[in-house]
């Protein structure tokens, strides 16, 4: 699969690097394309962020919210009918997913978003592999599945449209990681019997 991860800091760079490690072509989208060594050891790319939209099967937005803007303004047209996974949190904001700000023609998904990034860089923990919550239309289901297990982590779907579910566990971990002080490696599992 044709990924593009756009943004290539703390979250970007490991969801691209683990992704570009699992099997998947990754292009990261950067603003400074020819300065940027974000793939580390691994075959992933570096472009701008028109061309590693314009080529993704799969579009991570994994940039500050406050970029979103900017991003959609710059490559919004080339967003049209591609799934968007949005990793954004817009931090004490009403609503703190960027779906509103995407252009409508996209296909949204809501997923990596409620883990420390730490967390995506190691998901496995004494009692097994880190569940990642997410919500994706039905018919994108299984490859945003595939993206979430490209990283390591368990997936378990919310359904669709359900974003503002995946983020009241964003506030649930930042209230027992951080506000408790029970440190970033922390995540949260799903037990069914």
């Amino acid at each position: 699969m044709e990924i593009a991860v756009v943004g290539t800091g703390f979250i970007g760079g490991i969801l691209g690097r683990a992704l570009a490690r699992s099997g998947h072509t990754v292009t990261f989208g950067s603003r400074h394309p020819a300065d940027d060594d974000v793939p580390g050891d691994t075959p992933a790319g570096v472009a701008s962020v028109g061309d590693a939209v314009a080529s993704a099967d799969v579009v991570i937005l994994a940039v500050p919210a406050t970029a979103v803007d900017e991003i959609v303004a710059s490559v919004g047209d080339a967003l049209a009918g591609k799934l968007v996974i949005d990793a954004t949190n817009r931090r004490g904001a009403d609503v703190v997913n960027g779906r509103v700000l995407l252009p409508s023609s996209v296909r949204y998904a809501r997923a990596f978003n409620t883990l420390g990034g730490e967390n995506m860089e190691d998901p496995v923990f004494a009692d097994g592999r880190a569940d990642l919550f997410f919500s994706a239309p039905p018919g994108d289901r299984s490859t945003v599945e595939e993206v979430i297990e490209g990283v390591g982590l368990r997936p378990v779907y919310v359904g669709a449209d359900n974003e503002a579910l995946v983020d009241c566990l964003f506030h649930l971990w930042v209230e027992l990681a951080m506000t408790q002080g029970r440190g970033r490696r922390l995540a949260l599992r799903l037990l069914e019997g």
